[in-house]
């Protein structure tokens, strides 16, 4: 079934966010290499177990809210069934290279709804 593997908090000051979320949850949030800016966020649960990891970016515009990713089988089934349900596709399928591809949709409510497809190969 598929489930949230990701997060995403947009900030309008990064370095700000990061130290909220740093003293508030102890979220080890460190910038990935590469030209995007791109914080990747750690997270643990209550007993020190690896949590669902996600990542702190910039914001893109006035309404950019935080977005949960969903692990799917394909990104392009999902992205049509989205449409078919009623929603809208915002960002067409993307690759990261060498993790997998992703789509960003909006939900029947409004709500921004990420689909992630894992693959090594994406390019």
């Amino acid at each position: 079934m598929p489930t949230i593997v990701h997060f995403e908090i947009p900030a309008e000051d990064v370095q700000r966010a990061k130290k909220f979320y740093q003293d508030l949850f102890g979220w080890k949030i460190e910038r990935m290499p590469g030209p995007q800016e791109y914080w990747m966020i750690s997270t643990t649960n209550v007993q020190g177990e690896k949590g669902v990891d996600g990542g702190l970016i910039l914001k893109q515009h006035p309404e950019h809210r935080p977005t949960n990713y969903v692990d799917v089988p394909s990104v392009d089934q999902y992205a049509a069934k989205v449409e078919q349900l009623g929603g809208k596709v915002v960002i067409a399928k993307m690759p990261v290279p060498g993790f997998g591809y992703f789509a960003v949709c909006v939900d029947t409510e409004g709500n921004c709804v990420g689909l992630w497809e894992y693959d090594p190969g994406a390019a």
